[in-house]
Order: structure tokens, then C-alpha cells, then sequence
């Protein structure tokens, strides 16, 4: 009846700590001029303490790509459960340890914790042995186990002689240790703030350890004591199994633990903690759920070794042997944990915190990018080199087409095609052919018969045709086909550079090859003409040639040798 009341008390206090806590929940943040990124403001000045506080400045005027590290507060946390020494004595599973401990983080993934460690260790072997024979008879361990023994007057020099036991113990042990610990679940992509995290431990301490074992019993209330008689354990037969063994210890028994196990004398002796004392490694696991901004609920399972193989007492075997295996420590446990701190000025402890939040909220935030295009031709003022007239198609610099070079944009061409020898025209874009009569040369017009042909269009750093490309080309062959007096200029842009030269002169040569390689049309009807200037860089114009006009068919590359990438 009392411990219900304890542990109802108990249950009550963590329920209202619990309400407490709740009342800082991010669905009521710390209320600040600043927008809020899971549960605090990245911009708010008050979460830097003096040494973050200049970065803070500078990332808040552009000048710094990164935060300043929020001051965040302190864990404390106390825990309970299992704590078993695994060695040659069989463990009872059901042996207390408690701890405490108070952690900061270094960042959101890791963080150092100092903890305090307390633990009683129990066994009880079921299966007799004899090896403590080995310890030497001048140790306390040996003398009890042996004096007033089934066997009087055993030889120490004769092993035969000396009577089984069933090795027991209780050891206590106290450990401090300073530990690294790791988690990467609070860092998550979808969600602003997780409810649990995963996390792995590693740390060094030092621990110290005294231990008893329950080899003695008063003899019918004499003050003198005896050892335990194990021959009247019955182990055969009906009575072999564990169950029934452990049975007839118990009742043997009377649990006072009054032997002191055995020490080992090179390691040294702790009169403080009036035991054994040693450094100690330990690794482990824990899970911990997010109760409320203030309050956590951990579960974490730790092994610890101090190099020992007497936290049980026991290390030889019955053959006289010493036991290969080191003895370690398994510590279970579930504990709370608390935040200390004012919320005001300290975030939560970094290892609950996302630290995607900030960087998602800012994204959400982003206007709209709206690129200004002041005459509407499509291509925006960053890039454009005319404030063209509505209507008016452009090259992709945004400067009107004028098809026959003569000044006057496609869109208010009336003449579309006006032959150089009628340039310079007028407003409208119609040529003056002043020539008297019979200098006209003899041939046709070219430029009216064939028209006005089409553009040849690349992909960027690309000599390839497309299928689009071959079908124009074709339609160009046709054309030339049908007046086989004009010859044709094909020309492609751009010089600045030994790429862009190069890249030139292979557009014009392809476009060449392929009307006379696919298309049957002769090579001497071209001009070529490549790296000029006032034209897109991946395309090559097709027009025909002025009367009188001439040039090479084929002209050597520029740059042969050029690297392609």
C-alpha cells in the first residue's frame, strides 16, 4: 500500500511537469518581430551570445553565407533499469542500476555528456565448480569457502580433495564517464520538427567496483560461522535441472553476502570507494522521444569495460586455468531528461532542432522572379541591344530582322528582297535601280527567283544537323535546282574566339557538304563565307549571291586541330 501511494505521487508530479513543459510548445512560440523557423527566430539577436553575434550581424546584411550557432540549453536527465556483469558466474537479469547525467550539444548532430553511474550486479551459478582452489590459501575467498568444509584437513597441495561450490556474487560498481554522442534524425527534409531521434554513444571513464559473495552461515546461532556444504545439493537424476538446483541453493542460502571476492592485486585499490579502481571504455544506442519543448523520454542500452576479469570474483577455470574472457557490464535503462534554460534567450538543445528550417523558410519566401522586357520582343533588357517597334520579329539579341541588309526592319519592308546594286533605298525599303539601260547584267535576278531562303539553326557548341535542319535544306537544294545560273552564299558568324571561329567554318561546311553530298547539288554553286560578324552564333544564313559576286567554295579551317571539348 505505501509504494502504491509513492509511485502514484510520482506519476502525478511528471504528469503536471509535464503540462508545464507544454505551455512552450511551438504551437505558442517565443512571440518576437522576426519570422519564426520551427520553434525560434534565426534573426532574433538574443539567441547569440557575444563570440556569434558579429557572424550573426554580418549573415543578416548579405555579407556572410552562414548563421551564428544559437546559444541552446542544457540537458539533465536521470535514469533507471538493468545493470547485469556479463563474466563466468552466471547473471541474475533482474539487478538495479541508476545514473544521472547533464549533456550539451557541440552542434545538431553531436554533443558530450558526462554521466554517473551506480550498479549492483548479482549471480548464481547452477553447475558446481572447483577452480577457486587456485586462488591461494592465504585469500580470504579460499580460506571461507574451504574452512569447516565436508572435507576437514583437505591439502592445499591436493586439488582432489577440495569440495565443489557454486559460485554466487554481488558486486557493486560506480562509474563517471564522459561521452561523445551522436544522432543525425533531428536533420529532416520534410518535416520541421521531429518527434524522436536515434542516436549512438562512445565515451572513457573511470569506474570502481566492490564485491561479496554468500559463502558463510552461522551454525544454529554460534557465533562462529561456516562455509556453505554444496554436498548436499543434489545435482543427479531427478534433480539436474537448473530450476530445481537454483531451488535448493535458495533455500541453503541466507543472502547475506559476507565473503569479499577476490581482488586482483595489481590493480589499484580505491579507499574512498574502499574497492577496486580502473579506467573504463563504453559504447551504446539509445532512442529518445520529444515529449514537450522542455522533456524527453530516452531509451538507451550501454555496454562498459574496465579490462577486468574479477567483477564477478571468479577467472580461473577447473583446470587451473585462467579464464580467457574479460568480464564488461550491460547497462539498461529508460530515463527523463530535462532542458534548463531560459527560452527567451536559449533555443532547445541543437540535437532536436532542424537545421534545414531556416533555409526551407527563406525559399518559401522567395518572390516571384520577374525579368523586365520593356518593348515586348521576348528577349529580356539584360540582353537586349534594340528597343524594337511593336510587332517586329528579332534575333535572339533583339535587334529587328532586316533580311536584305539594306536598313529597313522586315516589319516595315515593302520590299523585302532589294538587290544591292538598288540599295540605298528609301523609308520603305524599296530599292533605286538608276542603271541606264543595258547594264543590267544578263543573267536573272537571282535573288527573286530563289527568295528569300531560309536560316540553318545548330544546338549551342554543335555541328550537327538535326532532321529539321536536313528537311530545310532540302527545300534550299529544290530552290537551287529549279535556277541552275544562281550561286548562293552561305554564311555563318561569329569570330571572337579560335572556338567560335572554328565552329563557324564547320557550319558553313557542313551546311555545304550536305546540299552536295545529299542533295546532288554542285559545288561550285556556293560561296563560302564563315566568321562573320551580326549574326547568331549557331546558325548559318543562306541568300543568294549578288550578280557579280564570287568567292571560294571552300576555304581551309581555321583552327583544325582544336580541341572539340
Amino acid at each position: 500500500m505505501k509504494h502504491s501511494k509513492i509511485l502514484s505521487l510520482i506519476v502525478g508530479a511528471v504528469a503536471c511537469l509535464g503540462s508545464t513543459y507544454a505551455q512552450v510548445s511551438p504551437s505558442h512560440p517565443y512571440t518576437a518581430p522576426h519570422p519564426i523557423y520551427g520553434t525560434y527566430s534565426v534573426t532574433d539577436e538574443n539567441y547569440y551570445n557575444s563570440k556569434q553575434l558579429p557572424q550573426h550581424k554580418e549573415f543578416m546584411v548579405g555579407n556572410y553565407d552562414y548563421p551564428g550557432k544559437p546559444k541552446d540549453m542544457w540537458e539533465i536527465g536521470i535514469k533507471g533499469g538493468l545493470f547485469t556483469i556479463n563474466g563466468d558466474v552466471a547473471s541474475v537479469l533482474l539487478s538495479p542500476g541508476f545514473g544521472a547525467h547533464i549533456r550539451k550539444s557541440l552542434g545538431h548532430t553531436l554533443s558530450l555528456r558526462l554521466e554517473y553511474m551506480y550498479g549492483i550486479g548479482t549471480g548464481q551459478d547452477w553447475k558446481p565448480s572447483s577452480g577457486y582452489k587456485y586462488v591461494g590459501y592465504a585469500n580470504p575467498w579460499f580460506y571461507r569457502y574451504t574452512k569447516n568444509s565436508a572435507i576437514e584437513g583437505a591439502n592445499v597441495f591436493n586439488p582432489v580433495e577440495y569440495p565443489n561450490v557454486y559460485y554466487n556474487y554481488k558486486t557493486e560498481v560506480q562509474e563517471l564517464s564522459l561521452q561523445m554522442v551522436a544522432n543525425i534524425h533531428n536533420i529532416r527534409f520534410y518535416k520541421a520538427q521531429t518527434g524522436i531521434t536515434f542516436y549512438g554513444l562512445a565515451g572513457i571513464g573511470i569506474s570502481t567496483w566492490k564485491g561479496r559473495v554468500d559463502a558463510m552461515h552461522q551454525i544454529d546461532g554460534d557465533r562462529e560461522s561456516a562455509a556453505y556444504d554444496f554436498t548436499k545439493i543434489k545435482s543427479t537424476g531427478e534433480y539436474a535441472n537448473r530450476k530445481d538446483i537454483l531451488k535448493q541453493l535458495k533455500n541453503l542460502q541466507n543472502g547475506e553476502y559476507d565473503t569479499p571476492i577476490e581482488r586482483n592485486p595489481s590493480v589499484p585499490y580505491s579507499n574512498m570507494f574502499r574497492g577496486s579502481i580502473a579506467p573504463s571504455i563504453s559504447g551504446g544506442i539509445g532512442v529518445a522521444f520529444r515529449l514537450s519543448p522542455r522533456m524527453n523520454l530516452a531509451i538507451e542500452d550501454r555496454v562498459i569495460y574496465n579490462g577486468t576479469d574479477l567483477l564477478d570474483g571468479q577467472r580461473w577455470e577447473n583446470n587451473g586455468s585462467l579464464s580467457p574472457d574479460k568480464d564488461f557490464m550491460n547497462y539498461l535503462t529508460v530515463g527523463l531528461n530535462f532542458n534548463l534554460g531560459n527560452k527567451s534567450r536559449r533555443v532547445e538543445p541543437l540535437y532536436w532542432l532542424n537545421s534545414m528550417n531556416y533555409a526551407y523558410g527563406e525559399l518559401r519566401r522567395v518572390p516571384e522572379i520577374v525579368l523586365p522586357d520593356a518593348d515586348g520582343d521576348g528577349v529580356t533588357d539584360q540582353f537586349d541591344q534594340e528597343q524594337t517597334p511593336a510587332g517586329c520579329p528579332v534575333d535572339t539579341h533583339g535587334v529587328s530582322l532586316d533580311t536584305d541588309g539594306d536598313g529597313v526592319p522586315d516589319c516595315k519592308d515593302k520590299e523585302l528582297i532589294t538587290p544591292t546594286y538598288c540599295q540605298p533605298v528609301d523609308a520603305d525599303g524599296v530599292g533605286k535601280c538608276p542603271c541606264p539601260e543595258g547594264c543590267a547584267p544578263a543573267v536573272s535576278d537571282c535573288a527573286v527567283s530563289l527568295g528569300a531562303l531560309p536560316s540553318i539553326h545548330f544546338a549551342p557548341n554543335s555541328n550537327k544537323l538535326s532532321s529539321d535542319a536536313a528537311a530545310t535544306l532540302a527545300v534550299v537544294a529544290a530552290k537551287l535546282k529549279a535556277n541552275p545560273n544562281c550561286k548562293v552564299v552561305v554564311v555563318g558568324y561569329c569570330a571572337a574566339t579560335k572556338r567560335q571561329q572554328q565552329l563557324s567554318w564547320d557550319h558553313v561546311n557542313k551546311v555545304i557538304s550536305h546540299l552536295v553530298e545529299k542533295e546532288g547539288v554542285s559545288s561550285d554553286r556556293f560561296i563560302f563565307s564563315s566568321g562573320q560578324e551580326g549574326g547568331d552564333c549557331d546558325a548559318v544564313d543562306i541568300r543568294a549571291a549578288a550578280p557579280g559576286e564570287d568567292g571560294p567554295n571552300q576555304v581551309a579551317p581555321p583552327h583544325p586541330n582544336l580541341r572539340k571539348n
